[in-house]
């Protein structure tokens, strides 16, 4: 370890005091560290982000993942505004600083909106002003976006600005080690904020963390400001040198207005539009947009693999709300099946680059960089073909639920007797004591007459008023001559996988039933509870009447509902949970979460061939100071991508979700085949060399410009010496 002073070798400006780590700058640690914070930051909250707009702010599907796309479009459109500021303003040091406390300003925002006890003054969980939370997460959001996108493009061209010249190699290792760290963020992030949100937690009532989900993630940005700023002495910042972008645009926006003002017939056609520009910039300039210009139009396609890529953190999330996370010794929450993206990008980019291209090389195939980005957009496609027919089968295993004009009715035996039930239409049930029927009967009617009658040849009929779109229940008593009670049921299933569970007290004496960890419900004689919400798991419910006690247990799946009947005859005791009858009501979600790895596994197979590809090819064709202008073409096709599921969601309104995935697929596979059009007539180029030939090309004219005016001189020279002969001659 050593300390050294180096210089700027552009300005002999000293970069600060140095020290170097086994032949590191020690500066390059601090800006890992920051790195891996600020995407532990950024995941972590995108990971919850649509969960807290369905369950918290109670939007629908489609309002949240517009919201999500057009959050994620943000933070892909600011960049550019970052990049701006940075090269022709602050430096990239100070505008890191500042939009960093910016970005955790956002975060911050967003933890305090998911706060429900701020606003929740009757104390029942739900918050009273709703227009606080969801202002106050947009600010968020917003801020957010400008704070993450804007210093995208600043960390690691900073971190590469920490190394001399010499230093080659260790560049390499620094941007290797970055990506990781991108990755390494991503991965613990969708693996930790979901557990956090998962738990529950508030002053009055206990509802899903997303406080701490927010939290987290805003305490790790805090985190990396400090670490970036605690490097501060050591760093060599450069002073901003002006933006290749803006450049750009002001010569592409005059060689239009130029073209604009010869538009008549008489003026003589040049070769390429761009050429207009000659008049005010450099030829080398207009050459090096040019080839810009031609990478940039193979762009046009791009933005619809985006469209189904990001739709893993929306679609995909709320599709696995509705299966089940068991996967044996581990049960995985919705939110964390995003995880399976990160680690199968570490897996199949080093399989990808040491097996399958050279592979396939072997095998004496031409596998262009275009023709990987084809075939990177089909597995997209694929990946939303598997996503529809998991939705198939996900829409089987639903229950149906009453229209608007129909309602749905069960009936629970509340007694020890069998009793025989008459219906409309002559439909008769027989229902065994302690049970409930096994299906809910459908009726367009809103009376309906139901008869009783008992074992013993008592009969009862009456008529029921149903409410119309509702599920409900008709409790019949032992007593069937006493009063019947119709409860309504859930007309939807339990949110966030959770399960819903209520008890009737079939018995003529109250009893307190509570769960571990909560106050106790009283349950008056036949009569029956609210709704809660049970977590997956094995939950014990106790049951008390004075000193006595009774424990039942039972173990849930994702997305049941339960009605828990406590038998007429219920008596404390070892055997007690054997007077309790279990009716279900909705059955669990049973299409398991693992039938989405497949898609997951296409559309990150797909990341790597379509992204890693595009961004080497883009690179490669483009000129060595024209790299920026394309990394901010490539991120606004990310953010059109987004925009257009926007546009999707908010005005297609397809009912089926599996519908919807496959009009993606198919848009995709469109597109695909357009862009194999595009790329089989696309020319590889050379930029360095095509560069170099132009500056010899100018170098030449340079000369015969320079030969001709000596000529000129010497030309002038002569007849110089000839007007003075003569004017001596005629003396």
């Amino acid at each position: 370890m050593a300390g050294t002073d180096f210089k700027d070798p552009k300005k002999g400006k000293s970069k600060g005091k140095d020290v170097v780590v086994c032949g590191y700058p020690l500066s390059i640690f601090f800006i890992v560290v920051n790195e891996f914070c600020e995407r532990f930051s950024y995941y972590g909250m995108r990971a919850v982000l649509v969960l807290y707009f369905k369950y918290f702010l109670r939007w629908d599907d489609d309002m949240s993942t517009s919201i999500y796309h057009t959050f994620v479009a943000l933070c892909y459109l600011t960049p550019i505004l970052g990049a701006i500021v940075a090269d022709s303003w602050l430096g990239k040091f100070k505008t890191i600083i500042y939009l960093s406390i910016v970005y955790t300003l956002g975060q911050v925002a967003m933890a305090v909106s998911a706060i429900h006890d701020i606003t929740d003054t009757d104390k029942d969980g739900t918050p009273d002003d709703m227009t606080f939370h969801v202002v106050m997460s947009m600010v968020g959001l917003f801020l957010i976006a400008l704070g993450t996108g804007g210093i995208k493009p600043c960390v690691a061209a900073f971190g590469g600005d920490q190394f001399s010249d010499n230093q080659e190699k260790q560049r390499r290792t620094f941007f290797s080690v970055f990506y990781l760290c991108i990755n390494g963020g991503s991965l613990l992030s969708t693996i930790i904020t979901p557990i956090l949100r998962a738990q529950e937690c508030g002053i009055h009532t206990k509802q899903s963390c997303y406080p701490l989900a927010f939290g987290v993630p805003a305490a790790l940005m805090v985190v990396a400001l400090v670490v970036f700023i605690a490097g501060s002495g050591m760093y060599y910042k450069a002073e901003p040198q002006g933006n290749i972008m803006m450049d750009v645009c002001r010569c592409i926006g005059f060689a239009i207005k130029n073209r604009y003002r010869h538009r008549s017939g008489r003026y003589p056609k040049r070769q390429h539009w761009m050429d207009w520009a000659e008049e005010k910039y450099d030829k080398l300039l207009i050459a090096q947009i040019k080839m810009v210009l031609k990478v940039l139009f193979l762009y046009i396609p791009l933005p619809m693999f985006w469209t189904l890529f990001d739709q893993k953190g929306s679609r995909w999330t709320l599709q696995a709300t509705t299966m089940d996370g068991n996967f044996g010794a581990l049960v995985i929450q919705p939110d964390q099946m995003q995880t399976v993206n990160p680690i199968l990008i570490l897996t199949l980019v080093p399989i990808m680059d040491s097996v399958i291209y050279p592979l396939i090389k072997k095998c004496g195939l031409n596998f262009t960089p275009l023709k990987r980005m084809t075939v990177g957009m089909f597995l997209a496609a694929l990946a939303f073909v598997c996503a529809a027919l998991v939705q198939v089968e996900i829409d089987k295993s639903l229950p149906t639920f009453p229209s608007a004009s129909q309602s749905q009715l069960k009936l629970l035996n509340m007694g020890a007797e069998p009793l025989k039930v008459t219906l409309p239409n002559n439909v008769q049930l027989e229902l065994p004591p302690n049970q409930a029927s096994e299906q809910y009967l459908t009726f367009a009617e809103e009376e309906v007459i139901v008869s009783v009658e008992s074992r013993v040849g008592v009969g009862v009929t009456r008529a029921l008023f149903l409410t119309k779109g509702v599920r409900e229940t008709l409790l019949l008593p032992a007593n069937i001559s006493r009063e019947w009670l119709l409860t309504e049921d859930l007309k939807a299933k339990p949110q966030q996988g959770n399960n819903a569970v209520r008890f009737i007290n079939g018995m003529l004496t109250g009893v307190n039933v509570s769960i571990a960890g909560a106050e106790p419900t009283l349950l008056e004689p036949e009569y029956y509870s609210n709704y809660s919400q049970i977590k997956t798991g094995i939950t014990t419910f106790t049951i008390r009447s004075g000193l006595e006690s009774c424990d039942y247990r039972r173990e849930f799946g994702f997305g049941s509902s339960y009605t828990f009947l406590i038998h007429s005859t219920f008596k404390f005791g070892p055997s007690c949970h054997e007077s309790i009858s279990a009716v279900e009501d909705i059955k669990p979600n049973s299409v398991p979460m693992a039938l989405q790895i497949p898609q997951y596994f296409f559309i990150t197979a797909g990341e790597v061939m379509f992204s890693v590809t595009g961004l080497e090819f883009s690179y490669s064709q483009a000129p060595s100071n024209m790299k920026a202008v394309l990394q901010a073409g490539w991120l606004l096709t990310v953010a059109i991508g987004n925009f257009i599921v926007l546009i999707v969601a908010e005005l297609a309104k397809i009912p089926e979700q599996w519908a919807e995935y496959v009009l993606f697929a198919s848009l995709l596979i469109a597109v695909c085949f357009f862009f194999s059009i595009m790329a089989y007539f696309y020319t590889y180029m050379d930029p360095a060399e095509i560069e170099a030939q132009f500056k010899k090309n100018v170098d030449d004219d340079n000369d015969d410009r320079a030969l001709k005016q000596k000529m000129n001189l010497t030309r002038d020279s002569v007849e110089s010496d000839e007007k003075d002969e003569n004017k001596q001659t005629q003396l």
